[in-house]
């Protein structure tokens, strides 16, 4: 017999993987140069060639062995020494190896992280709009996922919802900042005011609530800001960290859980995180990319033109009328559809080649997500389509 829950996700595939097949066959039609394709978060810039260099010299210096073979299971000690440093230089926090556990990508280390804090039936909280695959990541792991409504006047935190959500079964609180697919990034005061709140009902319920902190778009913030650190301001937060974005690595999957050294069970998380492995079949990203990512654990890829290109989309989509929250970082816009509907705005915009992902499946009915990971001189020659799209379609 099959498996009937795996058997029925056949009929509910992700919007943008279906919107991002559906530009690629229209590109062999007309050329993708002419497809306005703003549907996958693929990193669009080259991977950092320091990276790259760190590949050749290990493959001339190290023995196969060393490179292909199995990694410890709680990961490679180069790596893990590595992301501790960085962490702490830049954060002020005491991690140490024991406090990472290298993962493959930030997907693979939220689906530790959920494991190792909660048991089945147990609720998550997360924030619309929310990446949609936090729904498969949540359900998978047993868990029930609970939504708090969007403050859609800036994509912070609804702070009156999310306490009226707020219940001795939540064992998690799942964030995402910078986000996806807001581009918004949580303030300061946002993360002060979550820590609080937490820490207040934590004391009531008698158990922790963990945060979890999924940060892959952490280094793409704009206006020469820095993302806040959610792991400072509350104890137990475990980040969850890709280097896809930073270091434009997507296909490569190498990520870690950091777990915050303030919290006692910290290290026991870590290697919790093992075990957790031999039950998901996950056993450790490829030693030779952890290796090489170690030796260029601060370095990132020249991802300026997100920024370029975010400026670009923003000041047109105002001009056009839009209502449109500047994006703090990331690679993401998500205005709001000049009708109710986004999933009939979104297929008009089909017939002028703009391909946008409506975002009911992010929790935000009535607005649609543009992925500006494409070259500048394409979000340029893309605004003529934006243009007449908007005039013919809604003037």
């Amino acid at each position: 017999m099959i498996n009937e829950t795996y058997k029925d996700m056949l009929s509910k595939k992700s919007v943008i993987r279906e919107l991002s097949e559906f530009a690629t066959k229209r590109g062999e039609e007309i050329g993708y140069d002419n497809v306005f394709d703003y549907s996958l978060g693929n990193p669009s810039v080259p991977a950092a060639k320091e990276f790259n260099e760190a590949m050749k010299e290990l493959i001339d210096s190290k023995s196969s062995m060393a490179l292909h073979g199995y990694s410890p299971s709680l990961g490679n000690p180069e790596f893990k020494n590595a992301v501790a440093d960085s962490l702490k230089r830049r954060f002020g926090l005491d991690y140490k190896p024991t406090h990472i556990f290298p993962t493959s990508g930030a997907a693979g280390a939220i689906a530790h992280a959920l494991r190792a804090v909660t048991k089945s039936g147990d609720e998550v909280i997360v924030f619309a709009p929310f990446f949609p695959e936090y729904n498969p990541y949540i359900t998978g792991a047993g868990l029930k996922m609970t939504v708090v409504e969007p403050d859609t006047k800036a994509f912070q935190i609804n702070f009156d919802k999310f306490v009226s959500k707020l219940s001795a079964n939540v064992k998690a609180v799942l964030i995402n900042t910078p986000s996806n697919p807001s581009g918004v990034v949580y303030s300061e005061e946002t993360l002060k005011e979550l820590s609080k709140i937490l820490k207040e009902k934590s004391k009531e319920y008698g158990f922790n609530i963990y945060l979890i902190s999924d940060e892959p778009y952490r280094e793409i913030v704009f206006d020469g800001k820095v993302c806040p650190y959610p792991s400072k301001y509350y104890d137990y937060t475990l980040s969850c960290y890709s280097f896809s974005k930073s270091l434009s690595l997507p296909g490569e999957r190498i990520g870690y859980v950091a777990a915050n050294p303030a919290d006692p069970d910290s290290e026991t998380i870590i290697n919790m995180c093992g075990q957790i492995s031999r039950g998901t079949g996950h056993n450790c990203p490829a030693s030779i990319i952890q290796q090489a990512c170690a030796k260029v654990i601060d370095l990132t890829s020249d991802l300026s033109v997100y920024e370029t290109n975010m400026n670009l989309l923003y000041d047109e989509l105002v001009s056009l009328g839009f209502e449109v929250v500047r994006p703090g970082g990331t690679f993401y816009i998500f205005p709001k559809a000049l009708e109710e509907d986004s999933v009939s705005f979104c297929k008009k915009a089909l017939k002028y080649d703009l391909i946008l992902v409506p975002a009911d499946s992010f929790g935000c009915p009535g607005y649609f997500r543009m992925a500006y990971c494409i070259d500048t001189e394409k979000v340029k020659r893309s605004l003529n389509a934006l243009r007449e799209f908007v005039n013919k379609e809604y003037k």
